[in-house]
């Protein structure tokens, strides 16, 4: 990879190269590249984008070589975090109404999502009730069992709310022979979107066809801190209405919890357990009025 970026460099002549990640900045007099690691799939993935007529990713320059693409550099204007997250909700939109459409899928198509949903479940509950029993006879206790002990009873609270949903999801998609799919990005975060003089989605090597829920569900576990999600959440509706099974699925696959990680550095045990349980309170606060919303009807 060396050698070849090495000959990159003496094509473009650069007057300035910086590494970004696992991306190299070409600064040239002609205009400015990002040299990256190769994807075999980006190729054809760019062509079937544009036939959909979806070209909001950087051109590809040159692919011509075995081991590294050569793309444009996209210089990105400053923009306020929730106006950011507004395009990239428009853009992700977009790019589920261009590429979607319904496949047959056999009847273990859902039972295996169902029993794969329904394995984490189990294991989350496993490994809570294991450190509850652990913890439970502690006669004094540190800072972060303490936190986990006071509010294991939300942990519990969404399992079962996942749990409970899950059979609800199966019962609406056990018979069903279709599914709806699209591209998804796959890999949804703020800093997979640039804003220039255009909106571009970047870093497509994790993109596949898949339901659209999974573009979402990535979106929110990467960003639930940074933006508000309530309006983010209406506006992607507003644009690409989920149906009734594709909704419920979203809302379990956001509520279920991580597994808390406890090691024995205390402090960072306890940021932990804090950024677990907001996660949590604030998925409580955006799924209920869905479900609110539904006992009205």
């Amino acid at each position: 990879m060396n050698r070849s970026l090495e000959v990159i460099k003496n094509i473009y002549k650069p007057y300035r190269y910086t590494i970004k990640g696992n991306v190299t900045v070409l600064e040239t007099t002609s205009g400015d590249f990002a040299v990256k690691e190769k994807n075999t799939k980006i190729k054809d993935l760019y062509e079937y984008l544009k036939s959909r007529n979806f070209e909001y990713f950087p051109q590809l320059v040159d692919s011509s070589r075995n081991d590294l693409d050569v793309f444009e550099y996209i210089k990105e204007v400053d923009t306020p975090l929730e106006q950011k997250g507004n395009d990239l909700v428009d853009l992700v939109s977009l790019l589920h109404n261009k590429t979607t459409y319904y496949k047959e899928v056999s009847e273990d198509t859902y039972k295996e999502i169902y029993e794969n949903i329904k394995s984490n479940i189990d294991d989350l509950m496993y490994y809570y009730n294991n450190l509850y029993e652990i913890y439970f006879l502690d006669e004094f206790m540190s800072p972060s069992t303490y936190l986990l002990m006071r509010n294991i009873s939300k942990l519990f609270s969404a399992l079962k709310f996942c749990e409970s949903e899950l059979d609800n999801w199966y019962d609406l998609v056990k018979d069903e022979k279709k599914q709806r799919v699209c591209l998804v990005h796959n890999n949804l975060d703020l800093s997979h979107f640039l804003k220039s003089r255009q909106s571009y989605l970047i870093s497509w090597e994790k993109a596949k066809v898949d339901t659209p829920v999974v573009d979402m569900v990535n979106f929110y576990k990467n960003e639930f801190f940074n933006l508000d999600f309530s309006s983010l959440l209406k506006k992607y509706f507003s644009k690409y209405e989920y149906n009734d099974s594709e909704k419920k699925l979203f809302f379990i696959l956001i509520s279920l919890p991580e597994k808390v990680a406890i090691n024995e550095h205390e402090f960072e045990s306890v940021k932990n357990i804090r950024k677990s349980l907001d996660y949590i309170m604030k998925t409580e606060d955006l799924v209920r009025p869905y479900y609110a919303v539904n006992k009205e009807k």
